[in-house]
């Protein structure tokens, strides 16, 4: 398990800027509206700045934080760079209503850390953010994400989140590389990486956290793996206030709805792709 590496080695923020066709790709899909044609066209000019840029990165700022984007096979990336004004927004309109001084973010499955930076560039200097992502090149990313921004409140770590201490296998999707999970994908040709692997509670603990204000947990369908253990033995001062937890109801084998209702949650909020939810008063 290890934690940000040291940007000194990385390119200056602006050696990436984009240039010529991909510069007005990106102003044109950032400018789309959310009717039919205006996606279609952004789609399009998506693909066509994406094969144009031949593997190179983007240098932007989005979500209020500065960010190298290599959209060729990530779908965080792609949607980041071309189309910021759809990403996730009803999740991140609850998390910036909940930011407070101070704010204590656990980001689990946290990708290229558009939600980390996201909270960093709108908690202040007090805020307490650990990102959290197993998959090499991918954690690559975030660590040179988090160098490039002034914030110096978030803390990446390279592990896994799981129901026991170890090292597991991630299986990879081929199309997007920010898509790993300890089930089996159904893509074809999926590769697959080892990685360490701590309970949630262990890793919370490890990390001097004492409560936990917001968390985010993103593992393709392994929630339940991750939840199931921390809720039954963690204690109620460390139970996120605020809980976000990707909609995969199909692939868990614990109803984990019932059993955060059970710990004390209420169900704040059902988008796309996403459960919000609230840590009541009671359990």
């Amino acid at each position: 398990m290890t934690s940000t590496p040291s940007p000194a080695d990385q390119p200056a923020f602006g050696d990436f800027a984009p240039k010529g066709f991909v510069n007005w790709a990106i102003a044109q899909t950032c400018a789309s509206s959310s009717n039919w044609f205006s996606r279609r066209k952004a789609f399009l000019l998506r693909r066509l700045a994406i094969s144009s840029l031949k593997g190179r990165p983007v240098d932007i700022e989005a979500l209020g934080a500065r960010m190298r984007i290599f959209p060729q096979s990530n779908v965080c990336e792609k949607r980041v760079l071309f189309m910021p004004q759809f990403f996730d927004t009803e999740e991140l309109a609850i998390l910036a209503a909940d930011l407070r001084d101070g704010y204590r973010f656990v980001d689990i499955g946290a990708n290229i850390g558009a939600y980390s930076l996201f909270v960093a560039a709108r908690a202040g200097a007090k805020a307490r953010i650990l990102a959290v992502e197993p998959q090499p090149s991918v954690f690559a990313k975030l660590a040179c994400n988090i160098g490039l921004n002034p914030f110096g409140t978030i803390k990446a770590v390279a592990c896994a989140v799981a129901d026991k201490a170890g090292e597991l296998t991630l299986f990879l999707d081929p199309y997007n590389e920010g898509e790993s999970s300890v089930r089996v994908l159904a893509s074809s040709g999926t590769r697959s990486v080892k990685a360490p692997a701590v309970p949630l509670l262990d890793l919370l603990r490890s990390e001097g956290f004492t409560a936990v204000d917001g968390m985010k947990i993103d593992v393709e369908g392994a929630e339940d793996l991750i939840l199931e253990p921390f809720l039954a033995s963690a204690e109620r001062q460390l139970l996120p206030r605020l809980l976000m937890i990707e909609d995969s109801t199909s692939k868990w084998s614990v109803d984990l709805k019932s059993l955060l209702e059970k710990n004390g949650y209420r169900l704040e909020k059902r988008t796309r792709l996403n459960l919000v939810f609230r840590l009541t008063q009671t359990a």
